[in-house]
Formats: structure tokens, C-alpha cells, sequence
């Protein structure tokens, strides 16, 4: 044996020896490049604004540069099955949703990737309720308007931000719920887009998450008619639930986390767990959260992974009893 092949030999059994301090070494030396924070929608959404409100702050407490990449589809099951075929190094984080990891299983049957075994959870960023808006000149001024309308058989176009996003599916409970299948999905590519033809009347009705929604209601070009949450929200309120105004017990949260792939580093998961959480934590992130309706709940990654289990099961059961399929 060459003495190059025996150093090596040393060198690896060394490592084998060190266990678990050896990914702690790991810990250690990174980050040593950029970060790439894959965003799994289109620009202009609820994952898309908190990814890079996050991504501001957590450069920063890393000592490295986080690159937003906007990877949308499908409910943001493209982004998705990116991330979970990259290296398991810390260098790729993921910007998921109750779409991409709870709904999406029971939607598409060839998705590319399992929601639970394909990553770890880093942190929960926090929930969110959707409201339903239309346009500010839109002739329906109240949700009895469109309840009035839907049922009358009238026809209606609605927006949602893709094809098992948590729009989609407040979206096809409320139609279901209110009997009136006539009521047409317009799905989109995402937030940003649904918005904008909203706003520009290409579209009757949009549910879509406060976060998204909440500067373009303030800034007057859409006219909030109902939240899906079970009480009034702080930031809007003189909107009533769907709940109190027309289906008493609707209810629809949305919900935004961050991933991994599968077999990162245990210690690269608690570091990142600690710094998303006091971001999240520090008083500016926490009264600009308030402010887009956003309600943060910090878990750890082993309280959010059951926390996405019994969502899966959750929205399985939802979209079975309402025959929920895509168009």
C-alpha cells in the first residue's frame, strides 16, 4: 500500500470513527457559497413575498448571500420536485405550501416526489385565512350578491392561484357547500397573475390569501367581500366570515413552511430552524406579518412534520367527499 492510499485510508476511518461529530464539522463550515431559496410559485404571491422577506434577513445572519429563484407550477409541484432531487447540502431551501406538501398528493397522480419523505421541515412561517375579493367596480358589492347570483345560475368565473392551491380548494368547498357546481375555476400560474385579471375584469371572483391580497385592497382595486377564517380578521374588520354570512362552519386556512431535501444535515436543519425563527420572532417581522394577516407559529421541524401529516389526511378527506378533480 502506498503511503497516498494509506493516508487516505486513515483519513476516511477517522471520519467513519467521528460519528455524528463529523456532520457537526459540517455545521461548522457552513454556509460557503450562496444559498438558493426556491420559491415554488410565480413572483407577486404569498410564497414568493414572505420567501424574500425572509431571505433579507437570513443572508445576513448566515454571513452568505440567499439567491430567490421563482420556480411556479402546478401548484407548486414543479419547485417541489426540483428541490427534492438537489443535493441534500443546505444549500437549496424550499418555499412550500399546504398545496405543494398536504393537497397536491391527492390531486396529481404521478407527482414527482413525496411530500413527507422527499424533505425535512425547517420551520412553519405561519398560517394564513384567504378572503374573497372582485374587483372595486365589480357589480357584486356584497357575498350575498354572489351567493344570489351562483345560486340563480348565473355565470361566474373565478381565479385562484393554480390547480391545488389552497385557493383552488376554498374555492371548490364553497361550490360545493353552496350547490352551485356551475361556478367556472380559472386556475393560474400563481398569485400575481390571478390578481391582475382580477383587478383587470377578466375575472368575476378570486379567493386568495390575505398576504397577496391585502395591498391591493388597501390600495383600492379590490373590494373584500368575505374571509374563510372561523373569526373576523384584525386587518379587515368589517368583512364577515363565510362562516357567519352564508355557510356557517367554512373554514379554509392556508399555510406556508420551508423544506429541505430529504437527508440534510440534522444540524444544518436545527441552525436554520433557529435563525428563520428569530427572524420571525423580531418585532419588525412580527408587525409586518400582522399586518398581511399572517399569524406565526413556531415548531420545531419534528411538531411541523406532524402538523403535515394530519393536513394530508385533512384535505384527503375534503377532497373525496367533494369529489374535488382537476380540469
Amino acid at each position: 500500500m502506498t503511503a497516498s492510499r494509506r493516508s487516505l485510508l486513515v483519513g476516511s476511518l477517522a471520519l467513519l470513527a467521528a460519528g455524528p461529530w463529523a456532520g457537526a464539522a459540517l455545521a461548522q463550515a457552513w454556509p460557503a457559497k450562496p444559498i438558493t431559496y426556491v420559491v415554488a410559485f410565480p413572483p407577486g404571491g404569498t410564497t414568493d413575498i414572505l420567501g424574500r422577506l425572509i431571505s433579507e434577513k437570513l443572508g445576513p445572519a448566515l454571513g452568505t448571500t440567499i439567491v430567490v429563484e421563482n420556480k411556479g407550477g402546478a401548484g407548486g409541484s414543479l419547485g417541489s420536485e426540483q428541490v427534492s432531487r438537489a443535493a441534500p447540502d443546505g444549500y437549496t431551501l424550499l418555499g412550500g405550501t399546504i398545496s405543494s406538501h398536504a393537497i397536491n398528493v391527492h390531486l396529481y397522480p404521478k407527482l414527482g416526489y413525496d411530500p413527507v419523505a422527499s424533505f425535512i421541515p425547517v420551520t412553519l412561517i405561519g398560517t394564513n385565512p384567504l378572503v374573497l375579493v372582485v374587483r372595486t367596480d365589480s357589480p357584486y358589492k356584497t357575498l350575498a350578491d354572489v351567493v344570489a347570483a351562483a345560486k340563480a345560475g348565473k355565470t361566474l368565473s373565478a381565479a385562484s392561484a393554480g390547480n391545488g392551491t389552497s385557493q383552488h380548494m376554498a374555492l371548490e368547498l364553497f361550490k360545493f357547500k353552496l350547490g352551485a357546481p356551475g361556478i367556472t375555476h380559472v386556475p393560474y400560474k400563481g398569485s400575481g397573475p390571478a390578481l391582475q385579471d382580477t383587478i383587470g375584469g377578466q375575472v368575476d371572483i378570486l379567493f386568495d390569501t390575505t398576504v397577496a391580497a391585502q395591498a391591493h385592497i388597501d390600495g383600492g382595486r379590490l373590494r373584500p367581500l368575505a374571509v374563510t377564517s372561523a373569526k373576523r380578521l384584525a386587518t379587515l374588520p368589517n368583512v364577515p366570515t363565510i362562516g357567519e354570512a352564508a355557510l356557517p362552519g367554512f373554514e379554509v386556512v392556508s399555510w406556508q413552511a420551508i423544506f429541505v431535501p430529504a437527508k440534510t444535515p440534522a444540524a444544518v436543519v436545527t441552525r436554520l430552524n433557529t435563525e428563520i425563527g428569530k427572524i420571525l420572532a423580531g418585532p419588525d417581522m412580527q408587525e409586518r406579518l400582522a399586518k398581511l394577516g399572517m399569524l406565526n407559529q413556531p415548531m420545531s421541524s419534528e411538531q411541523i412534520s406532524a402538523f403535515q401529516k394530519a393536513e394530508i389526511a385533512k384535505w384527503g378527506e375534503v377532497i373525496k367527499a367533494a369529489n374535488i378533480k382537476l380540469e
